[in-house]
């Protein structure tokens, strides 16, 4: 912290504070400085302390089974070129009902006042 201050720096500011504060006031002024830095270390201390850990221990909940052998798989291969059929859709959207078509007041009435054929 002081490693750049000489013994001659350290002379001089004690010179110059027994000057502004008198030999009275100094021994108060360190007392109160040595107070104040001793609450400030404390107060580090207890917030380092009060801290929650970062990550809690995990457990392990996964069972201590040893793994059973797993069957080989036969190679994927690639879907065949569709040929440009439809594709149908499954059956449980088969059997749902078809969204109604939004149709304006215009076409409405267009619809009502057609002839019969």
């Amino acid at each position: 912290m002081f490693g750049n201050i000489g013994i001659t720096e350290f002379l001089l500011i004690a010179v110059i504070a027994l000057l502004l504060f008198g030999p009275k006031k100094l021994p108060e002024l360190g007392r109160a400085l040595g107070r104040t830095l001793r609450e400030f270390k404390q107060g580090t201390r207890e917030l380092m302390n009060d801290e929650p850990d970062a990550a809690p221990p995990r457990k392990d909940v996964t069972p201590q089974e040893p793994p059973a052998a797993v069957p080989a798989q036969a190679p994927v291969q690639a879907p065949a070129q569709t040929t440009g059929d439809p594709v149908q859709a499954p059956a449980a959207a088969q059997n749902q009902p078809a969204a109604p078509k939004s149709e304006t007041p215009a076409e409405n009435r267009a619809d009502q006042r057609r002839l019969p054929d």
